[in-house]
């Protein structure tokens, strides 16, 4: 009868720490997400409740604005930066994907790392004019389709209060 006792309790503990290391690998899901892309600070906020801003909203699906240093840009609209806004290291994409989410994401291609040209937006793609490399805008991922670059564009984080979106890091 000890003999099973002691093989329970052995069996009891290697479930404790198998239990326990389980817990810390699933605890660290989607906590940290490195990129080449230099971390600079992003500050922006786009109202679409009113202005030209106004029909940037979930129902127009695949639609977009991008921010870099000469402002906003919007269709044929331009938009002057405030003093308070700061867009990152090469400039944020703004995306509305099929499902109609926010995205937002930098400008600047993770495998060329260049400022000075960003991404382009094409359709459902944003292109580096430099290196070639789609990414996929479509769901919302922005993942390179030509294998050259080995990771997605720099996401920043999207808050939608009541239509006024808040991008910051």
């Amino acid at each position: 009868m000890q003999r099973y006792g002691k093989q329970i309790r052995v069996y009891g503990v290697w479930c404790m720490v198998y239990g326990v290391l389980l817990t810390l690998l699933t605890a660290c899901e989607g906590t940290t997400f490195r990129s080449a892309v230099p971390t600079y600070p992003v500050r922006i906020t786009v109202n679409t409740q009113l202005g030209p801003f106004v029909h940037f909203v979930p129902e127009a699906t695949y639609d977009y604005l991008t921010v870099d240093r000469a402002g906003y840009h919007y269709h044929d609209y331009t938009q002057a930066l405030s003093a308070t806004d700061m867009i990152g290291y090469a400039g944020v994409l703004i995306y509305i994907d099929g499902s109609g989410q926010y995205n937002a994401f930098d400008l600047c291609c993770p495998h060329c790392l260049d400022p000075k040209h960003p991404v382009a937006v094409d359709g459902l793609y944003a292109v580096c004019p430099v290196c070639g490399e789609q990414y996929d805008l479509s769901f919302g991922l922005a993942v390179p389709t030509q294998h050259k670059s080995t990771e997605a564009l720099r996401r920043y984080p999207v808050v939608n209060a009541s239509g006024k979106l808040t991008i910051t890091q």
